[in-house]
Order: structure tokens, then sequence, then C-alpha cells
């Protein structure tokens, strides 16, 4: 008991520097390492050569798919259940846990099977070439299938983050991703598998991460039960898990989509400019997952201290994580543009068309990373409040309502450079259109707070 009342402790009254530090950096350390998994995966297989580097960057997008639903399911319950423990109702806390972890499950295995039975078509319009098709099938066939451990795996990092139980998803994340970088080597070249050890070595990291999160649950630890009998899938959960779990998997989707588009834009100048994105879309996710595992520490003190009505809290949370965050972009934005040669060619075998492809968009790339850490705040913060509309909205720019149109167009007039400088562009715009929601959502809290003071006054 008194654990769990250091987790509400930590989300409703410890300083909010100690609170963001507490729930965010443990998360933020095994997204990390995460991350770093991503990048040792992509290195050893890009010493197969640059078709089964591509294979494995045509395939990225829909594990990302199928990983967007336990975000739906993760992230909706997370921001709701925040600021239900905020109101103190327990009761319905465990049925939307219940609820979201059996639904994520369900409805994963089948997507999950629906692509395994259509492989090939879907590899085929994500942009895999003659040469890039048969890595991509023989790494796909063996990881779609592992996905149903990382649909868990993200429903509960989602929803035991919501309780302040970072340890614990740091635990998951660090053990599976660890595991995963140990035992890349062994099946890839000492098993002699090629991608497909890489894919055997993924499956078995996200299972061990699985029984984790089992662990913790059966041992009661959780602020929340997860019992069949709690599974209620009710009009009023749905709608209250999925008002937020939609946008989320649609930004989800559209990660995928921008991946996509960038591989088939890519995919008339060859492997070697597919395989070149491929690294630069691994390398900056090195540094936009660890700014997402922070926020999952910023998140459930949003939620919960909008629930309770504690504004001051809220403003000083959001302006602790504005600066904290931007200043990691800026730093690690500044190390992706220097060291952008030496950081792609890590990738590239000697390959000297993927090394200029890749190198001219990490270093655009990282420049523009300086906001990241703005935009995802607040991209973030509407969602923890339960504004879902709004944060859609907000979502889905860099990835959708802007990365789209100038994908699409500017490939057109500008050739391989509209591919390789199309998320800068989108970057730039996403963060001015943050500006003026911002403006507007600290306009609707001072009413809010204004509005409390008010009643309590009466």
């Amino acid at each position: 008991m008194s654990e769990r009342n250091n987790k509400m402790e930590l989300l409703g009254s410890a300083p909010v520097p100690t609170a963001l530090v507490a729930l965010g950096v443990p998360i933020m350390i095994g997204m990390l390492i995460n991350a770093l998994y991503n990048l040792v995966d992509a290195y050893f297989v890009g010493g197969l050569g640059e078709s089964p580097m591509g294979a494995i960057s045509i395939v990225f997008p829909l594990g990302q798919v199928v990983v967007g639903l336990g975000l739906m399911f993760g992230n909706g319950a997370a921001s709701y259940l925040s600021r239900l423990l905020g109101r103190g109702d327990r009761g319905t806390a465990n049925k939307v846990a219940s609820t979201a972890v059996y639904s994520s499950v369900m409805i994963g295995a089948v997507i999950i099977i629906l692509a395994a039975v259509f492989l090939k078509p879907i590899l085929t319009m994500l942009g895999a070439t003659d040469t890039i098709m048969p890595y991509a099938l023989t790494y796909a066939r063996i990881y779609v299938i592992s996905c149903i451990f990382n649909v868990f795996n993200v429903t509960m990092n989602n929803i035991v983050a919501s309780e302040g139980a970072a340890k614990t998803t740091m635990c998951a994340l660090l053990l599976g991703a660890v595991l995963n970088i140990g035992l890349d080597p062994v099946f890839i070249y000492a098993f002699d598998m090629g991608v497909a050890g890489a894919a055997i070595a993924t499956a078995i990291s996200q299972f061990v991460s699985t029984l984790v999160y089992l662990t913790y649950a059966l041992r009661k630890k959780s602020a929340f039960s997860f019992s069949i009998k709690d599974f209620k899938p009710s009009k009023q959960i749905y709608m209250e898990v999925l008002k937020i779990g939609v946008p989320t998997l649609t930004f989800q989707l559209l990660t995928s989509l921008s991946i996509t588009l960038i591989n088939r834009a890519a995919n008339g100048y060859g492997d070697a400019a597919i395989a070149g994105m491929g690294a630069v879309t691994r390398v900056t996710a090195m540094g936009t997952l660890v700014v997402f595992g922070f926020l999952k520490g910023f998140q459930p003190i949003a939620g919960f201290s909008y629930g309770a009505k504690k504004f001051q809290r809220l403003r000083e949370a959001i302006r602790t994580s504005i600066l904290w965050s931007t200043v990691f972009c800026v730093i690690v934005g500044l190390l992706m543009a220097l060291f952008s040669v030496q950081i792609i060619s890590r990738f590239a075998n000697g390959n000297t068309e993927m090394i200029a492809v890749g190198q001219k968009s990490l270093l655009a790339n990282g420049f523009s990373f300086f906001l990241f850490g703005f935009y995802t705040v607040y991209s973030s913060l509407f969602l923890a409040l339960g504004k879902g509309t709004k944060g859609f909205i907000l979502g889905a720019c860099r990835q959708g309502i802007c990365f789209v149109p100038v994908i699409l167009l500017l490939p057109n007039v500008w050739g391989i450079n509209g591919i390789l400088y199309a998320q800068p562009i989108a970057d730039v715009i996403s963060g001015i259109i943050t500006i003026f929601m911002a403006l507007q959502l600290h306009g609707e809290l001072t009413e809010a707070e204004a509005q409390l003071h008010i009643e309590k006054q009466e």
C-alpha cells in the first residue's frame, strides 16, 4: 500500500522537477536503450548489404501500424486513468485498465493474422523492390507474428506509466532491448540466419518484456487490477479511451505513412536511397524516443493535476518539460548535424551512394530536431488533458497534415532533395502551428483557473 501511496504523492504533491525525474527518466532510459537496439539492429543487418538493410526499412512501418493498436488502447487508457486517479475513482480505473489490455490483444491478433495472410501485396505497397522483396518476406514473416507481444507490451507500458510505476516500464524496455542487442550478432552471423536471425532476436526480446509486465500484474503491484471480471467493454469506457486512443493510433499510422511515402519516393533512386533514408529514420528515432519516454512521465502529472484542478502545478510541469526537452533536442540535433557523415557511414558498409543520401538528410533533420521537444510537449499535453480533437490536429501535423503534401509535391520539382528535406520542412511548419495552439490552450487554462477561484470564494 505504501508503494501505491508513493506513486500518488509523485503525481499529486511532490515537487514538479522531482516528479518529472522520478517518472520520466526511468522510462526515458528504457526507451533510449530500445532506440539503441533499433540502431544496433540496423548496424548488424547493414553488414549484410543494402538490400537486407532496405528490407528492414520497408517492414518497419508495418510493425508500427500493429504497435499502433497497443498505443491506441494504452495511451487512450493512460490519459483517462491519470484523470481517474486524480479524482480518486479506483473502481472505474480497474475496469478501464482491464478493458484496454484485453481489447488490444484481441484486436491485435486479428490484424496480425490479416497482415500475415496478405504479406506480399502489403510489402509491395510499402515500396519493396524486386531485389528487396525476398529479404523483406523472410524478415516480416517472423517479425509480424511476434508483434502480438509488442501490442501487449505497448498497452501495458502506457497503463503502468499512468500510475507512476516508471521503474517497471524501464525494466521491461531495458531487459528486452539489451537482450535483443546481444542476440542480434548471434542469430544473424554466428548462426548464419541473416535477416531471419534479426527477426528471431526481436521476437525473443519482446516475449521477455511481456514476461516482465505479466509478473508485475500477477504479483498485484499495480494500482489497477487486470482481472477478466473487470473486462467491461462498455460504450462509456470505449468512448473515453478511444477519444484519445484514436488520435494516438492516427499519429502512429501517419508515422508509418510518412516512412512508406519516403520509401516509395526513394524507390526510383534504387536500394541505396531506400537504405540511406532507413538509416536516417532509425538515427532520428533515437532522439524522438527519448523525448517520448520523458514525456511519458510528464503526461500522468499533467492529467492528474488537471483532474485535481491543480493548475499552478500543471503550468510548472509544462514549463519545465519544454525547457528540459528543448535543451536535449538542441544538443542531439547538433550532434546529428555535425557528425552526419560519420553516423551514416556506420550503416552503409562503404556504400558511397547510401552515405551521400543519408548524410544530407540527417544534416537537415538535425537542425529541424531543435523544435521537436516544444512540439511534442504540447501534442502530448492535449491528449493528457483529454482534449482529443485538438490533440489529434496538432499530433497529425508533423507527419501528416504538413508532411504528406510536402513529400507528394516537393520531389516532383526538386528531385531527390525533395525527399531528403521533406521532414525538416514539415517540422518547421508544425512548430509554427504549435505556437498558435499553445497560446489558445493557455488562455483556456487561465479561464478554468479563474472559474475555480470564483467557486472557492462562493
